[in-house]
């Protein structure tokens, strides 16, 4: 089996034999692509909901809004197809309520926001999630 790490604002995808995993999700959100008929499994730990929150706006992985289409493009270019894609959803906790500024939703909260958007606006239906709450995750995608 090939192990594909996935790290921090990172997307990959694999088809068959593949193990997808990200690792230490806090606010972040693991937002894990599959498309059961072709065996095609896309994983991205995304750090904040959209591109307006950071400076470094290069990186496609690193934002919900625009992680969820690069997933999509990169399984579509092996052989996946949108209407068998679903998607499963983990993180967005507030590990550190204390830190937290007053007047709107936790990072983690908008994350998962963000992301369920951007899963709506492609037809991309949400099958299981582990979200919010106070505690870390990891995430493990086996493509077979």
């Amino acid at each position: 089996m090939k192990e594909i790490s996935v790290r921090v604002a990172d997307a990959a995808v694999g088809q068959g034999d593949v193990l997808l995993s990200t690792l230490g999700l806090g606010s972040c959100i693991a937002i894990a692509l599959y498309d059961s008929r072709a065996r095609i499994a896309g994983l991205a730990h995304i750090l904040l909901p959209s591109e307006a929150l950071a400076r470094d706006r290069e990186n496609r992985a690193k934002f919900a809004q625009t992680a969820v289409p690069l997933l999509l493009e990169r399984m579509r270019a092996i052989g996946a197809r949108d209407a068998h894609i679903v998607a499963k959803l983990a993180g967005g906790a507030s590990m550190f309520t204390s830190l937290l500024t007053q007047g709107g939703p936790p990072i983690g909260e908008r994350n998962l926001i963000a992301t369920r958007i951007a899963l709506a606006s492609h037809g991309i239906r949400v099958t299981g999630e582990d979200v919010g709450g106070d505690h870390g995750r990891s995430v493990y995608l086996h493509g077979c």
